[in-house]
Order: structure tokens, then C-alpha cells, then sequence
């Protein structure tokens, strides 16, 4: 009389036609929508897709010099401790995501996790952390056409370039899916080009220190402790490991998502972070003026280290490698930013959500909200051109805010595991997964006080600006939460974790197959 193993199980399963996984459309079914996307999206142009929004290469060219400036080059470790704590947000993601694998991420796990108005609010604070990190990489890009094609960037050219890249990429988001996934995968090996393939030549062939300078602050404490200045470094890796939520956006596009999202999230850690290590070390190593970096003296150590190291030619490949990566970097957020918003409509939660909830008939892409992920972005860009000084408040808030949605998802999923939930996809912690989940809220906590920790220069607005970014568009949130009431519009589902688990396992069997004699 022992119990069926796992093979007796998946027998019983056939012969009495149980299927061991509830297909797309049926898993869709139980989670109250239908199937109208296409399902163009491969594991390996989802982990694209991932991979180019998270982009080590930009991650590393924006924040080398305030890095090293910061925390001297001990700051890589930020690199290694960020890509731990994230993966363990990514498993319980995944875990997440293999149960309801629909479109939007972050919105509809906290909706189906907690409720709608805690979900209104999570998803609310992300779409602006998204929409202003779109703004960020199509500003941050315009150096890299400057400098690939001899042009002075001018407000009115920076301006133009930004432009330029957010009606490129809505350009080819408008073709549908799968142009989406090609350009990812081109510009998932432009990032693998850009910083491992470069990162390795100038670590084996370029090196000009030597590898005990990451165990040295080379002075950048100055006569105090250095833990300050490697705290305040943490921005290296923080800023680097977020866009792996952004396999779920695009959940109802790629097949079998239930089983291939959360490899493709936890791909997308495993690699970003290798490649960002590659890409730090090589830099610090082939610089040839390491400590006039550290001085805070250059303010873009990159390009003069190319041309140093590759030559003006070599230089110029790497650009046109870095402008590829760029491309498809804003192509994948507004992609994810569109999906994201079409959910939220789709629930009845935002104003015209008629209009945004729209599928084209041709392309199977959600054209009205791709329009509001290139279009609010553009006004940001606008503003900065009336005012370039707005760069930096606009965008401080990007990194907490993406950190508070993300922890709100993995808070209700503890919650929910504390009411007795056991996910029900077929991507499973089993037993680990409530010390996973534990692990990353605690992580979600010290993250948290080290972003919320304010500057210590002296200027109210300088220090604070993160604080200020969040609790503007907090407030604001909450002000339209409460006077137009958008969740009385819904009547989705919500707070349905344990019930929507029960109905899966009933369905495949699990709560039904008996034990046999043999």
C-alpha cells in the first residue's frame, strides 16, 4: 500500500485523460479572461526581452563614474549583493507568475494576491517609475549617437535623439510581437557583445591594474569609515537588477508561460549580473588613470578607456554596438509599460479604459496604451529640454518606487502564504517557498533603507529629492484613489490566491487522484 510516485502519477493522469498542466487558454479560462493575444514569444525572446529593459550595459555606462567617485572600486560588490537579493524576488515572482500568467506583472499579482485597491496602488507607483525610466534611457542614449556620429549635443538635439528613439521603438512595438522579440534578441547580443565580449578583452588582454584594487577604497572616505562610502555605493547594483518583472508584462504573448517565465526571470538575473561583473571589472582595470576617476576628475572615464584600449576604430563599434542596446532597451520598457497599462485598463481602473483596453485586430498588440508608453515619456522629455537641471528630480524616484511596488507583490504573497496558500502553477518552491519569500521581503527592507537614506551635502532639495519623488506621485495616487474611486469600476477578481490554487490543482488532478493497491 504505498503511496502513487510521481510517474504512477503522470500514468493515472493519461489514462484518465487529466491533463498534468492546464493548457494557455485553459489556465486563462480559470483565471477569468480569454485568450486574444498571440502567442509569438519564445522562452528565449521573453529572457530577451528581460534581459535588454534590465541592460547591464546601460546600467554600467550611466553609474561607472558616480561608483567609483562614491565607493571607490569595492563598489562592484553591489553588483554580487544585489543580484542575490533580487533573484530571491525573482523566484517568488516566479512562483507567482506561474500561477496567474497574465498580462501587467506587478498589477494583477497584488490584485489577485491582496486587493484592488492595494493593487491600484502598487501598479500606480510603478507605471511612473517605468514611464520616467523610459525618459531616463532615451536621455542617456543621446550621448552615444553624439558621440558615434561627431554631433554636439545641443538641448534642441538632446531633445530631438530622445524623440527619435521613443518613436522607433513605438515604431516597431506597432508591428507586433514578434518584431518585438527579434529586436530584443538583436539587442540581447549587442549587450552580450557590449559588455561581455568587451569586458573579457579587457580583463585578459587590457588590464593595467591589478584585481587587489577591488579590496581598495583608494582614499574615497577620506579620514572617516569607509562603510558610509560603500553604502552610498549601493546605487551600483540597485539601480542595475530591475526589469526582470518584465517577462510577466507580456505573459499572455509567449507560449506556456506558467513554465518558461520564471526560467526566463531567473535567466535574466543570472546573466545580467555575470555580465555586469565583466563589464565593471574590465573598465576598472584597463583604466589607465584609475585614480583620477576615483577623484571624481573625469566625468566619463568609458569612451576615453575604449579609444584608449580598443582604438578610435574599435571605439566607434562599441557605440554602435552600445546605440543597438539602447534601442532595444527603451523598445523592451515601453513594451512592458503598454502591457502593464492594458491590464490596468482591461480591469476597468484607469480613465478611457475602453480606449487603452484595445487589441489591434492585425497586429494583436495593445496600440492605445503603446501610444501613452511613448507619448507621456516624450512630455517628459520636453520638460527637461525646458529645463535640463529636471533630469535628475524627475528620475530619483525611479528606483524606490520600482523597489516599493515590488515589495508590495512580495508582502502579499507572504501574506498569502500565511492564510495557507501553496502555489498551485507549475513552477514551485515547494517547502522553501515561505523562507524565500521571508528572505526577500527582508532584502525588499534593507534595500529600502538604503534608498531612503537622504545625502548628507546640506541641500534640502539635493537631499531629499527621492523622498520628495515618491510622496508626490504617492499622494497624488491616493488623492485619485479616493475622489474618483476607479476600483468601484472593477469587478475582476481579487484577493483570489487560494481559491484560483484549489480550482488548478482540481483540474490536473492533484486533489483527486487516489492511492491504489497494486
Amino acid at each position: 500500500m504505498g503511496e502513487q510516485d510521481p510517474a504512477g502519477k503522470r500514468n493515472a493522469h493519461m489514462q484518465e485523460g487529466i491533463p498534468e498542466h492546464l493548457n494557455d487558454t485553459d489556465h486563462l479560462a480559470v483565471l477569468g479572461y480569454e485568450d486574444s493575444f498571440s502567442r509569438s514569444m519564445s522562452l528565449w525572446g521573453n529572457f530577451a526581452l528581460g534581459f535588454t529593459y534590465l541592460s547591464p550595459l546601460v546600467g554600467v555606462y550611466s553609474l561607472f563614474a558616480v561608483a567609483l567617485s562614491t565607493g571607490g572600486p569595492p563598489s562592484i560588490w553591489w553588483i554580487l549583493i544585489v543580484a542575490c537579493g533580487q533573484m530571491l524576488v525573482a523566484l517568488v515572482f516566479g512562483e507567482v507568475v506561474s500561477q496567474y500568467p497574465i498580462h501587467g506583472g506587478v498589477y494583477p499579482w497584488a490584485r489577485r494576491l491582496w486587493g484592488r485597491r492595494y493593487a491600484w496602488m502598487a501598479a500606480w507607483v510603478y507605471i511612473w517609475a517605468m514611464m520616467v525610466t523610459i525618459t531616463a534611457v532615451a536621455e542617456f542614449g543621446t550621448g552615444f549617437v553624439a558621440s558615434l556620429f561627431g554631433i554636439t549635443l545641443t538641448p534642441a538635439i538632446t531633445l530631438m535623439i530622445a524623440l527619435g528613439f521613443l518613436l522607433l521603438a513605438l515604431a516597431i512595438n506597432f508591428t507586433g510581437t514578434a518584431w518585438l522579440g527579434r529586436i530584443a534578441r538583436i539587442g540581447l547580443f549587442a549587450e552580450l557583445i557590449g559588455v561581455i565580449g568587451v569586458g573579457l578583452y579587457l580583463l585578459i588582454f587590457q588590464r593595467k591594474n591589478d584585481i587587489g584594487v577591488f579590496f581598495d577604497s583608494m582614499g574615497v572616505a577620506g579620514d572617516g569609515s569607509y562603510a558610509g562610502a560603500f553604502f552610498a555605493a549601493a546605487i551600483t547594483g540597485l539601480f542595475l537588477f530591475y526589469g526582470f518583472e518584465a517577462c510577466g508584462d507580456v505573459a499572455e504573448e509567449v507560449e506556456n508561460p506558467a513554465k518558461r517565465i520564471p526560467r526566463a526571470m531567473q535567466l535574466t538575473i543570472v546573466v545580467g549580473g555575470v555580465s555586469a561583473l565583466f563589464s565593471f571589472a574590465g573598465y576598472v582595470l584597463a583604466a589607465p588613470n584609475l585614480q583620477e576617476i576615483v577623484r571624481g576628475e573625469v566625468e566619463d572615464p568609458i569612451p576615453a578607456i575604449l579609444e584608449s584600449t580598443l582604438g578610435a576604430v574599435g571605439a566607434k563599434i562599441f557605440l554602435v554596438v552600445a546605440l543597438l542596446a539602447f534601442i532595444s532597451c527603451v523598445l523592451s520598457l515601453q513594451a512592458a509599460a503598454s502591457r502593464l497599462i492594458f491590464s490596468f485598463a482591461r480591469d476597468g481602473m484607469l480613465p478611457g479604459h475602453r480606449w487603452l483596453s484595445k487589441v489591434s485586430a492585425t497586429s494583436k498588440v495593445p496600440n492605445n496604451a503603446l501610444i501613452v508608453a511613448c507619448t507621456v515619456p516624450a512630455l517628459f522629455c520636453v520638460l527637461i529640454f525646458v529645463n535640463e537641471n529636471l533630469l535628475v528630480p524627475i528620475t530619483s524616484f525611479a528606483i524606490l518606487g520600482i523597489y516599493v511596488a515590488f515589495q508590495m507583490v512580495v508582502l502579499a504573497a507572504l501574506r498569502q502564504r500565511l492564510k495557507g496558500w501553496r502555489p498551485a502553477g507549475p513552477f514551485s518552491l515547494g517547502r522553501w517557498g515561505t523562507v524565500v519569500n521571508t528572505a526577500a521581503l527582508a532584502y525588499g527592507i534593507f534595500a529600502f533603507v538604503i534608498l531612503a537614506t537622504p545625502g548628507s551635502s546640506g541641500d534640502f532639495l539635493e537631499d531629499y529629492v527621492v523622498h520628495l519623488g515618491l510622496g508626490l506621485v504617492v499622494v497624488a495616487g491616493l488623492l485619485y484613489l479616493f475622489a474618483a474611486r476607479p476600483d468601484s469600476h472593477s469587478d475582476a477578481p481579487e484577493g483570489d490566491a487560494i481559491h484560483v490554487a484549489t480550482e488548478i490543482r482540481q483540474r490536473t488532478g492533484q486533489l483527486t487522484v487516489p492511492r491504489r493497491n497494486e
